[in-house]
């Protein structure tokens, strides 16, 4: 083998980098660990306790060259799933048509209506953007019609005339809908940035308006729900200037110190009174008050003297709203002093305070706590706001703002310059003539986004407003300034919650059932090829497994219940190749070849049949990631990257081994005194059964196709829209009574439920009540009819929230929007990877014959499985429904099918280059038969991980595996069967010919 010093080189690199990622997934799970141990079940001090490590170094990389905080380890640690580890999964929609019925001042035209209407349907079932199918619907309904008299409002009159052109138009708003959807991204990821859970995910996503949002470890659903829901709160207030309110803060920095001083006393009151019991009570009376006025102990730390133990104040002369800073991690203890009535009372009645929201610039920070502050500590600025209002509401708000845009001044200084209505201007102009020299504070959802100084009074509406901003920071700004007149509130389309404890039990089953799966594959191979090689072929996989969580690791990619039945089929792959290397090498060495010969020779006969057995299994796992959502992109993933480490593994990493070996004469044997002669002397007539088992495929398609037609499949929620739930009782439940009850709860909507799992007290509750409504309440609504249904099979007193936190293991929602998209992505899915698979043969083998026959074996093999699928689906115990899950299972079918028939008609075409002037049938028999023992050890090794994952993966998979481990054997039946005599019909054909 040549190049052996760089393959050895980049082994080692490779394995090192592995070692190097997953030691940050050690790390964090250590520092959990012992959070888990602290909080002794209070999952509030767990939370608190990682909160405070979120900046403590955990990691020295080579003592000390680089230091890695614990919030770092967690960006760089292997991602689970919400299916492993539970959470929270959202996609939400901010509608377009909601955002161009703003635009238009809510226009009541009748063209414009219908317009709206015709382009909300076709979204259904077109992938074109609704401002484009807007256009064609306005177009459609009234040729003559046009679109600028509808348009031409106050907010768009400077880039919209009479004159502008419909197609003008629908430029302008689809612009401002991008920047609309841009501004709702950018709330949402601020407010997710404030929930405090750990690695919270948000991305857009394809389709315009729609932002994927993923919080693990989330426990209260309805509070996401209801702050990701709502609309912006864009306000404008007056403020204080910080001497104003300096003596203030002297004033309650003093109080906090007494009460600290009384509570010390009362504690020491507190432990003389356990000992003399009539003693201390009129102290212990004085701690009851204090903790009633919000100051109990837990608040407070114990070296904390005054309310300047955590809010350094700003210097009396400094002049602007700033009142101080506080780290972040202390800014809750300020809320608390501050929200406490005695020492509220101490400040002007007329004054609020509010956060900045973004943190205070490094090397302001490290000038005001000293150069021992950790660097990478956040502090937060506090600014003081000035109610003017009788009523207490700001003075001004965002729906006045008619355009904002990013600019530079003279100076090259990026600022926002923005523009106000008629009624915002004449408040706007009383405002600024109120506060020359003074802050006008804009706040967004409570916190300060920006304060700028007023010169000068403002007429008109128009005016700048600067602040050092970056470029970026301008256009946010700006964005968030229009978003004030656009009351378009993201919807929740799509809605996953995976109780902490499912995803425990998914964690300990698939991956516990997953490494036993393992364990006998290690061990098969060692009995079926002897000691030495195959612990080699063991080595392999377990570097292999290695090799793809360390790429997993570096990739930042999220390890799901998919994912891991993806790394079952990578096992599959490895050792489909070490199998077909080491029987090559076996030929070689009954054909008298020696060793060193055999193994050269084995490996470079194998080459071929490996590269496209990988090539077509990887173009498979790419359309899936590329038409997949959520955990299917992760199988995608985790099958490209295992594929690519399986080839790397199989034909390098053992090869060199092997090597290594013959270079110290170590005896090398690939086989047993048992498995020597199996498959020995093998002449089974393949094609003269051709007709027999094309009967019996005729047969089962017929089957197939008639349960298809007349039964049809069970479509998941992925592709009808509707809810799922996973509910555990105390007791066994029958599902059919819980049916009747829920039926009645849901106003007879419909309603299925089925045992979940291998325990009687656990249902999967499905329903398509309220799916089509999308307000704000209805999920809070749908959660409290569940739980009115399902209250007889609790215990007496349970509430609701105790029974969405303690009963209700998970959820889901999709709406039917989402539902026909995924639907129509799981079409093209399956289309696309037959064409590729299709084309590639075609190229490779550079015979339409061949490429046709292994197209056939693939239709054969999908519609076998739907209709298995089909008829089974109201019998089996557990869920068989057609979802995104089943359309990955379906594609790693094909892969699969193609991975073994590509390996038969490489074994036939070189037979054809070795023997030309033979009968072809003979030919093609004797290719099937040399190959037999390969195709017995691929299909059983990786059908017996799959079963052993079957019985005991967990419910969550079950059905999915299922599906798995019918493509393994359907596929290896038709790769012999159908695939091969197929092909060997149109060659006959054409050579006859």
């Amino acid at each position: 083998m040549q190049n052996k010093g760089a393959i050895r080189l980049f082994a080692i690199l490779l394995a090192l980098v592995s070692l190097y990622q997953l030691f940050f997934t050690f790390k964090t799970r250590g520092v959990e660990a012992e959070a888990k141990e602290i909080a002794n079940g209070n999952s509030n001090i767990e939370f608190t306790y990682l909160d405070s490590m979120k900046n403590e170094t955990v990691y020295s990389f080579l003592w000390g060259l680089r230091d890695y905080s614990y919030q770092e380890c967690k960006e760089r640690e292997i991602n689970f799933g919400l299916d492993l580890k539970g959470g929270m999964n959202l996609i939400l929609e901010v509608k377009v048509a909601d955002i161009v019925r703003a635009l238009s001042n809510y226009n009541t035209d009748e063209t414009f209506i219908k317009a709206l209407k015709a382009a909300e349907e076709g979204e259904k079932n077109t992938s074109s953007d609704f401002i484009t199918l807007f256009g064609e619907a306005f177009e459609k309904i009234d040729p003559n019609a046009q679109l600028s008299t509808i348009f031409n409002t106050v907010e768009l009159k400077e880039r919209v005339s009479y004159n502008s052109t419909n197609a003008e138009v629908l430029d302008v708003i689809r612009e401002e809908s991008s920047s609309a959807i841009d501004n709702a991204f950018n709330i949402l990821r601020t407010r997710i940035d404030r929930f405090g859970v750990t690695q919270p995910n948000i991305q857009k996503l394809e389709k315009a308006g729609r932002v994927l949002v993923e919080l693990p470890g989330v426990t209260d659903p309805q509070r996401v729900r209801k702050l990701l829901q709502g609309t912006a709160s864009l306000e404008f207030w007056e403020t204080y200037e910080n001497s104003e309110l300096f003596e203030n803060l002297m004033q309650a920095d003093a109080k906090v110190r007494e009460l600290e001083e009384a509570k010390k006393a009362v504690v020491a009151s507190e432990e003389v009174a356990e000992e003399k019991p009539e003693a201390g009570a009129e102290d212990l009376s004085l701690l009851g008050q204090l903790e009633s006025d919000s100051l109990s102990v837990d608040t407070l730390d114990a070296g904390a003297k005054s309310l300047f133990s955590f809010l350094l104040p700003n210097h009396p002369q400094q002049p602007g709203p700033i009142v101080g800073m506080a780290l972040s991690r202390d800014t809750a203890k300020v809320n608390a002093y501050i929200a406490n009535p005695n020492i509220r009372s101490l400040f002007p009645n007329d004054v609020r305070f509010y956060w900045m929201d973004k943190p205070v610039e490094k090397d302001r920070l490290v000038a005001r706590f000293g150069e021992e502050i950790n660097e990478k500590e956040r502090a937060f600025q506090l600014v003081a706001i000035k109610v003017s209002t009788f009523d207490g509401r700001p003075p001004l708000e965002g729906d006045v703002i008619t355009s904002a845009r990013s600019q530079t001044n003279q100076r090259g200084e990026f600022e926002v310059s923005m523009s106000m209505n008629a009624e915002g201007s004449k408040t706007w102009s009383r405002l600024t003539a109120a506060n020359i020299g003074r802050s006008i504070a804009i706040v967004l959802d409570g916190y300060v986004k920006s304060y700028p100084t007023v010169n000068t009074k403002i007429d008109g509406g128009s005016s700048q407003i600067t602040g050092n901003f970056t470029p970026q920071e301008s256009q946010d700004l700006a964005n968030i300034l229009k978003s004030g007149k656009l009351p378009a509130p993201a919807r929740i389309v799509e809605d996953t919650v995976v109780g902490p404890s499912l995803g425990q039990e998914a964690v300990d089953s698939g991956l516990s059932s997953f490494i036993w799966a393992f364990i006998v594959v290690l061990i098969y191979m060692l009995l079926y090829y002897g000691y030495r090689a195959g612990w080699i072929a063991d080595f392999a996989l377990v570097a292999n497994m290695f090799f793809i969580m360390g790429v997993l690791a570096s990739f930042g990619a999220v390890l799901t219940l998919p994912g891991i039945a993806g790394i079952v089929l990578t096992i599959g792959m490895s050792v489909d190749a070490n199998v077909l290397i080491y029987e090559r090498i076996k030929e070689e060495l009954k054909s008298g070849k020696g060793v060193r010969l055999a193994i050269q020779d084995g490996y470079k006969n194998a080459y071929s049949a490996i590269i496209d057995a990988n090539v077509t299994t990887f173009l498979t796992g790419l359309i899936l990631f590329l038409f997949g959502t959520g955990p299917i992109k992760g199988f995608a993933t985790t099958l490209m990257i295992g594929i690519a480490t399986s080839f790397f593994s199989a034909i390098f990493i053992t090869r060199l081994i092997l090597e290594q070996m013959l270079s110290k004469d170590r005896k090398l044997v690939f086989d047993t005194s048992v498995t020597r002669n199996l498959y020995k002397n093998l002449h089974i007539r393949f094609l003269e059964k051709r007709k027999l088992f094309f009967v019996i495929s005729g047969v089962l398609l017929i089957v197939a196709a008639g349960s298809l037609a007349t039964r049809g499949l069970k479509l998941g929620i992925d592709f009808s829209g509707g809810r799922t739930f996973v509910v555990r009782f105390d007791e066994n439940v029958s599902s059919v009574d819980v049916q009747k009850s829920l039926v009645a709860a849901f106003d007879e909507a419909n309603v299925e439920v089925k045992q979940f799992g291998n325990e009687g007290n656990q249902v999967r509750i499905a329903t398509n009540y309220m799916v089509d409504v999308n307000n704000e309440d209805t999920d809070n609504l749908v959660e409290g009819k569940l739980y009115e249904g399902l209250q007889s099979y609790l215990k007496a007193g349970v509430t609701q929230e105790q029974f969405l936190s303690n009963h209700r293991m998970s959820s889901q929602k999709v709406g039917p929007t989402i539902a026909s998209d995924i639907k129509e992505k799981a079409g093209y899915a399956i289309f696309f990877s037959l064409v590729v698979i299709f084309l590639y043969i075609i190229m490779r083998f550079r015979n339409w014959q061949f490429g046709l026959g292994a197209l056939v074996a693939l239709v054969h093999d999908v519609l076998i499985v739907l209709g298995i699928f089909s008829i089974t689906y109201s019998i089996m115990p557990f869920s068989m429904e057609i979802d995104q899950a089943f359309i990955a299972a379906i594609l790693t079918v094909i892969g699969y099918s193609i991975n073994d028939t590509v390996v038969v008609f490489d074994r036939i075409r070189e037979y054809f280059g070795l023997y030309p002037k033979r009968e072809q049938g003979d030919v093609v028999d004797a290719a099937l038969n040399s190959t037999v023992s390969r195709t017995v050890n691929t299909s059983l090794t990786t059908f017996i991980v799959l079963l052993v994952i079957f019985l005991f993966g967990g419910e969550a998979i079950r059905g999915f595996v299922f599906a798995l481990m019918i493509g393994i054997v359907v596929g290896t039946y038709s790769s012999l069967f159908i695939a091969t005599p197929v092909s060997h019909f149109f060659l006959n054909r054409n050579k006859k010919k």
